[in-house]
């Protein structure tokens, strides 16, 4: 009996109702209740919270879990990755998603193809990785190849911002992601499973957006009757993530059953200042460097930076990374804040994963 309950698809992860559920019936530590939220034992600043030691944490349940599922007989999960193009950005995420799925026992294959490449060949492409029963979970790297303008001037929450904005000419990113069958879109992109997600249904959930509310979740941030802002409403992040933290915690699929506003481009700076200063915990996905800064956001408030942006840094001369938040002074003012790089970005790559043993394992669908 003890042998069939290890090896049951169910045993080693379960994306259901019952975790979920013990973690919102357990009592609030007292340092954590409303009104009262952790600094750093050091200094008066927020506690600056590791997604590289959470992924850490998350890595070793999915690397144990493979083992587990290995040994009842079952064959290695197998991720295949489809890569369009030669953006940088998109070669470096896809290292280290080999890496990462290396790591934990999990094999993986890229297949790059050109820039050029049409949308019916690359249809084509994930039909047949489709019928593949030797493939568990496939993704095809976002963004796909585009044609780049130049954006004059552009107004974004009230930001002048001059740049370039890419537009794929050939290719419709939704018709692709579609393509993918349900049970392998390990992106949490297909409309069945985004549909799944906002019906509180259990779905395969898009990493970025499962990286967050894992990320609260671990940390101990309590969602129940909060107030959170969500900057940016893209379909892949924003949207994803406001679902999990408005839903019914009770439902079949739980959410963390909080009052969410989503503020997006179109959304005024000074109307955003007053929702963000309401706000218990502030979740940024809008592409804006320094787009809150410190008198946005209240006093002992969570802040969970999605932003990723290459900037220019007068002092070194070099590009740098940085996310959406001015975090060296916000986090004097907050009571928990993710850094970039080394925060939603790890807890991404371990979601993926995750998601990856969860449809090798056919706990969906």
């Amino acid at each position: 009996m003890a042998a069939a309950s290890l090896c049951s698809p169910c045993s080693a992860l379960r994306p259901g109702l019952a975790p979920l559920r013990r973690w919102r019936a357990l009592p609030r530590p007292a340092h954590r209740r409303a009104g009262s939220v952790p600094r750093s034992a050091a200094s008066d600043e927020a506690t600056v919270i590791s997604g590289t030691k959470l992924a850490k944490q998350v890595l070793k349940e999915v690397q144990r879990d493979v083992e587990s599922w290995i040994s009842c007989g079952n064959k290695r999960p197998h991720l295949t990755v489809i890569l369009v193009g030669d953006n940088p950005a998109s070669h470096i995420y896809v290292r280290n998603k080999v890496k990462a799925a290396a790591a934990v026992g999990i094999s993986s294959e890229v297949l790059l193809r050109p820039k050029y490449i049409s949308q019916e060949e690359l249809l084509d492409m994930t039909l047949k990785l489709n019928k593949d029963p030797a493939v568990s979970g496939v993704l095809v790297q976002l963004p796909l190849p585009g044609r780049c303008y130049l954006l004059s001037h552009t107004y974004i929450w009230s930001i002048s911002v001059i740049g370039t904005q890419c537009f794929p000419d050939h290719i419709d990113e939704r018709t692709v992601c579609n393509a993918i069958a349900p049970e392998k879109d390990v992106d949490g992109f297909h409309i069945i499973n985004i549909g799944r997600l906002c019906l509180d249904q259990p779905s395969i959930i898009p990493a970025t957006a499962a990286a967050v509310w894992e990320i609260i979740k671990r940390t101990g941030i309590q969602t129940f009757g909060k107030n959170i802002v969500v900057a940016g409403r893209s379909k892949n992040v924003g949207m994803p993530i406001s679902m999990l933290l408005h839903s019914d915690g009770e439902h079949e699929r739980p959410g963390g059953d909080a009052t969410v506003t989503i503020a997006h481009r179109h959304t005024p700076k000074e109307q955003l200042k007053i929702h963000t200063q309401l706000a218990d915990i502030v979740i940024v996905a809008a592409g804006i460097p320094k787009l809150i800064t410190t008198d946005m956001v209240k006093e002992g408030a969570a802040v969970i930076d999605v932003g990723i942006n290459h900037i220019h840094d007068p002092l070194t001369g070099k590009t740098k990374l940085v996310g959406d938040v001015d975090f060296e002074e916000v986090k004097k003012k907050a009571g928990f804040i993710t850094p970039v790089p080394g925060g939603v970005g790890p807890m991404t790559v371990a979601m993926l994963l995750k998601n990856t043993l969860i449809v090798a394992k056919k706990l969906i669908y």
